[in-house]
């Protein structure tokens, strides 16, 4: 009876040990999106991203998630120029990842990334960021590598006083403050 009993705790426990990484940790809170665009030869792509700025946002990313929406992402920053390999363990969601330099140019991307796998991804060159997308977005989208990222990671965001404006005109300065 006792053999039966330890037999059937370790058929009911061991799944619970081996998928134990599986169940989501404490969430980070990533705060609220941020604007994205990205230059295209087919047009200006606008996104809204979270920001994965520190070794604990980087880490967990868009693990666990469920969905992400087709307009929506999560830039990685990896403060400086680098090697980078990403994976997709606990990742639930096929993903696009966008491998960006410094300037804010696409080097490389890797399409489809398969969910919960645990290849290694690489950014196939120095790059400081990432950007994940849902799954077949980027070819969608027409994001190609050489595309240019804005974005004030790059320090070349659009401003919305001047995204509208036409080739080569510059958005008026702001007065210093306190005056009009």
């Amino acid at each position: 009876m006792k053999t039966l009993i330890a037999a059937l705790l370790t058929l009911v426990l061991i799944p619970v040990f081996v998928f134990a990484d599986e169940a989501a940790p404490d969430l980070v809170d990533f705060g609220p999106s941020e604007p994205l665009h990205i230059e295209t030869q087919t047009g200006v792509v606008a996104l809204m991203v979270e920001f994965a700025n520190t070794d604990e946002e980087r880490a967990q990313g868009l693990m666990f998630r469920t969905s992400l929406a087709d307009d929506a992402g999560m830039l990685f920053d990896f403060e400086g120029s680098r090697q980078i390999n990403m994976w997709m363990k606990n990742t639930l969601i096929s993903l696009d990842m966008i491998f960006i330099n410094t300037s804010g140019q696409v080097i490389s991307i890797a399409r489809n990334a398969r969910p919960k796998s645990l290849r290694r991804i690489p950014s196939g060159g120095p790059a400081a960021s990432v950007l994940e997308i849902t799954g077949g977005r980027a070819r969608a989208l027409g994001i190609e590598r050489g595309d240019l990222v804005r974005h004030a990671l790059f320090g070349n965001a659009v401003k919305d006083a001047e995204k509208d404006l036409p080739d080569g005109a510059e958005a008026p300065k702001s007065a210093p403050s306190g005056t009009e």
